[in-house]
């Protein structure tokens, strides 16, 4: 496909004031995201920063006149260059596809990303001291872990159209098949849906969770609903306490944090009464779910990490591959000038609404989203300026291999027919 992506090397006369953060993937959004996407990068990032950029539009046009193998190859090339940083899109629904004369009903594109590259989705809230908390004993930050492979997401689900029984079958590649039955419909029939999951992928995500925690040096919980799914969910169970047992008993003890099954339901009630600092591991839908209630909880589904600090943390991961020190204190300094600048009682008018209530919010509250962009440039500027200068390494542009690979995504936060324009964070 030659129309899906281009590849851009950023510099020009001053390259060599700019520090240098090799090969980067980059994929594109829709609507009023898109522009703010490209004002941050021309306000905070190209200013700063001399990278190889590959870009891919994944814009719902582009999507579907790719036959949406855009997504894929975006996808692919996460897994050749390890840094992924992406826009937010719209997931079409029905409306979607007779506005856009779309050829289909394309899927998540987001979905698509994470069953090719598998992993875990973590969710981090950005805390400011102004913005007050609809959970008020939230005083850290809770990290949603979501488990992001299969269940719902990969389903076959279908109308049962009348009386009938439906069976689910194994069938083994050597052994004969064996046969569940699932339910004998009567009547006008209902609905049945058929899911899975890997035991490949739930050690996968084990694995990130636990390495997440030690990171962080926050406990780690799991949350199933194994005593219904018994053998499903009791699966999830089984590998994480497996895996924490050979490898990260020890570890975790001697950082002084734990690792703990518990019911969602349970969980959920403990996390309404904890003081946040851990990470919460979730099954796919759980975390679909719980990521936005535990955003809202923080004051707003803005404060999650977005886009600016999509860029922050994808080029902060690029700067761990490369032991990029430069790199790693830019974009420290960025995330820190997003932050110090809304405490300082600048910031857009969703926020403003949280500390004042909408109907109480004045236009001298808050900036507009370009006025906020460039009071972070100029605030941005300043902490540069001030900070000492790092030996900038070389950088391998042509990275791939073995290295762990992210992709940081930028979460519109509200249904996917709408996007918000006043919260670039």
């Amino acid at each position: 496909m030659l129309n899906t992506a281009h590849r851009l090397r950023f510099g020009g006369a001053k390259m060599s004031k700019k520090i240098q953060a090799g090969s980067v993937v980059e994929m594109q959004g829709d609507e009023m995201t898109r522009v703010i996407w490209e004002l941050i990068k021309e306000k905070l990032i190209f200013p700063y920063i001399e990278m190889d950029l590959h870009s891919y539009d994944l814009g719902m046009e582009n999507r579907d006149a790719t036959d949406d193998r855009v997504t894929v190859e975006a996808a692919e090339a996460v897994r050749r260059y390890n840094v992924g940083i992406k826009c937010a899109t719209i997931t079409p629904d029905e409306k979607r596809v007779e506005e856009f004369n779309l050829k289909k009903m394309w899927k998540s594109p987001n979905g698509t990303i994470r069953n090719i590259l598998g992993g875990t989705v973590f969710r981090e809230a950005i805390i400011c001291k102004n913005i007050p908390r609809l959970v008020p004993g939230w005083i850290k930050p809770i990290i949603i872990g979501r488990h992001a492979h299969g269940d719902q997401y990969r389903a076959t689900d279908f109308v049962v159209p009348g009386p009938g029984r439906v069976e689910m079958t194994y069938t083994p590649k050597s052994g004969d098949p064996v046969t569940y039955v699932i339910h004998d419909f009567e009547g006008t029939g209902g609905v049945a849906l058929g899911m899975y999951n890997t035991d490949q992928s739930i050690r996968d995500f084990a694995h990130s969770s636990f390495q997440m925690g030690l990171t962080k040096g926050w406990p780690l919980y799991l949350s199933t609903k194994n005593t219904i799914l018994k053998k499903y969910d009791g699966r999830f169970k089984d590998i994480f306490q497996e895996i924490y047992e050979k490898e990260y008993r020890a570890k975790f003890e001697e950082k002084g944090i734990w690792y703990e099954h518990r019911l969602i339901d349970d969980m959920v009630a403990q996390a309404m009464k904890s003081e946040g600092g851990f990470i919460w591991a979730c099954k796919n839908y759980d975390g679909d779910v719980q990521s936005d209630s535990v955003a809202q909880g923080y004051g707003s589904l803005g404060m999650m990490t977005t886009s600016i600090f999509a860029w922050t943390r994808g080029l902060a991961h690029r700067a761990e591959l490369d032991k990029n020190a430069e790199l790693r204190v830019f974009a420290e300094a960025l995330e820190a000038v997003c932050i110090e600048t809304i405490e300082a009682g600048f910031m857009t008018k969703d926020l403003a609404a949280c500390i004042k209530g909408l109907p109480n919010v004045l236009r001298s509250d808050y900036l507009n989203t370009f006025e906020f962009l460039d009071k972070l440039a100029e605030n941005l500027k300043i902490k540069l300026s001030s900070q000492p200068k790092l030996a900038s390494p070389t950088i391998a542009v042509h990275r791939s291999g073995g290295a762990p690979l992210r992709v940081f995504v930028t979460c519109m936060g509200m249904p996917s027919s709408t996007v918000e324009p006043e919260d670039p964070l």
